[in-house]
């Protein structure tokens, strides 16, 4: 049966972390994007053949889909008003965002201002009307302030007539005419470890509905249920049993890899007495000690899992093979593999940085080997020089930073992790292509919202449109 598909819109788009997780649900068509840098931009042309055109260039019989290369605040959403937006998605920059209360709050009320960026994806809202609306931001924006800036963000979305007056003094927009209110049916922070992302990665994240669209409260409550249900990963045992970089990276289940894991661990035996400190010696009494060696034991115990009936672990496994199999990692191990854009070459590393990681073992970063000849100076950051655990979901990849901040493999031998070690902790597809140079992509990368989040998130934007 063919099924009309649902047209999306895309805000600071980057490479397309979300929109590939919406382009993977096959429901929605991918008509427009939108993002500063070019690098990011020619990634996402490849991967979804847009055709990349600057803003300034831009016309009034212009073609979609297209990716438009400039600032947000340039785009004429007018000018595609003959393609109706079912969903917009966005991710706005908030670092400028901010609530001031004034000493005298019962007369004054509060002083807003809002973030430029925040306030054009308010705009593309207004202009393109979308039935519904992901907002997607770093989990801090709900705390900021006090929870004042999170407040009024959720009810501009939610009284926008109102509040449309006020931004549009901000954009220099005129467009004021039948503006519609949203319906708030999901605003909660998500960590897409419970997802099945092989790593803890939190992320706010908002969905609207258009008001005419979900009049009845019935049928709000049911679909708020069940966008809960499915971001919140309940009818999944991936929220208990996550997925881990051991697994993501050898394309096979923990229950088949006792040997590789066995191998790898064994690899820092005598590390600690090396090292020489009592934080060493600790780690060895707390930690080393209390490994069996056995890949099943040693993830129930370091994820602090308590099965609730005997055949739970094998049905979290065989959940783990399936989502191997969906993200196209089963039976494809990492290591050595050879990529067109270069994304798996082992990076540069210094033998200075290479004999520090030989001393630090999984789950431990530069403070292991503080007070030694090993230790680096002026640091105390707990991602830096950090490894990841092979049972643990990894920690979030960054998209920037300096020496120590990139990432760093379990085996003892191998230092930074590949950019493609990095897509695959992000759940991006062996067949998703990157274009630039390493740091480059590694920022596309980490500023990526994983693909297998976005595609729970376009499950419930399908449930809704299905449903209105």
């Amino acid at each position: 049966m063919n099924r009309n598909k649902f047209n999306v819109f895309s805000l600071f788009s980057g490479a397309g972390g979300m929109d590939l997780g919406f382009s993977l649900s096959n429901r929605f068509r991918l008509l427009l994007a939108n993002d500063i840098l070019p690098a990011p931009a020619e990634t996402y042309a490849k991967n979804f053949r847009h055709k990349v055109i600057s803003i300034a260039e831009i016309s009034s019989d212009a073609k979609l889909p297209l990716y438009l290369l400039g600032d947000v605040a340039e785009v004429d959403f007018d000018l595609f008003n003959n393609e109706n937006a079912d969903v917009v998605v966005g991710g706005p920059p908030c670092q400028d965002f901010s609530v001031v209360r004034g000493p005298q709050i019962e007369r004054q009320g509060i002083a807003v201002k809002r973030g430029r960026l925040y306030t054009h994806f308010v705009r593309a809202l207004i202009h393109s009307q979308p039935k519904i609306f992901v907002f997607e931001n770093v989990p801090g924006l709900k705390s900021a302030n006090k929870g004042s800036a999170y407040r009024v963000i959720l009810e501009d979305f939610s009284k926008l007539d109102i509040r449309w007056k006020e931004i549009r003094s901000i954009v220099g927009n005129s467009f004021i005419n039948n503006v519609k209110n949203y319906e708030l049916i999901f605003s909660d922070v998500i960590d897409s470890a419970c997802l099945g992302v092989p790593q803890r990665r939190r992320r706010l994240i908002v969905i609207g509905v258009r008001e005419d669209f979900i009049e009845d409260d019935w049928k709000k409550k049911s679909i708020t249920t069940k966008a809960e249900n499915i971001l919140q990963g309940r009818n999944s045992l991936l929220k208990k049993y996550p997925l881990t970089p051991l697994e993501a990276f050898e394309g096979m289940p923990l229950s088949e890899l006792n040997n590789e894991y066995k191998k790898i661990m064994k690899e820092y035996e005598g590390t600690a007495e090396t090292v020489g400190t009592q934080k060493a010696l600790d780690w060895k009494n707390s930690t080393w000690k209390n490994l069996s060696f056995d890949v099943v034991e040693d993830y129930l115990k370091v994820n602090i899992i308590s099965p609730s009936f005997s055949s739970e672990i094998d049905d979290a496994f065989k959940e783990h093979t399936k989502f191997l199999k969906k993200l196209g990692y089963y039976g494809s191990r990492l290591e050595g593999k050879i990529f067109s854009d270069g994304s798996n070459d082992s990076p540069n590393e210094s033998e200075k940085v290479l004999d520090r990681q030989r001393m630090i073992p999984p789950d431990e970063n530069c403070e292991f080997v503080k007070g030694t000849k090993w230790e680096v100076e002026g640091r105390g950051l707990s991602l830096i020089y950090r490894r990841l655990h092979p049972l643990k979901p990894s920690y979030t990849v960054v998209a920037y930073g300096g020496g120590g901040t990139w990432g760093y493999h379990y085996r003892r031998e191998r230092g930074r992790l590949t950019n493609r070690e990095r897509a695959r902790l992000q759940t991006f597809p062996d067949s998703f292509m990157f274009k630039g140079s390493i740091s480059r992509v590694r920022a596309q990368i980490g500023e990526a919202v994983p693909p297998l989040l976005g595609e729970k998130i376009a499950e419930v934007a399908e449930a809704v449109l299905e449903n209105t």
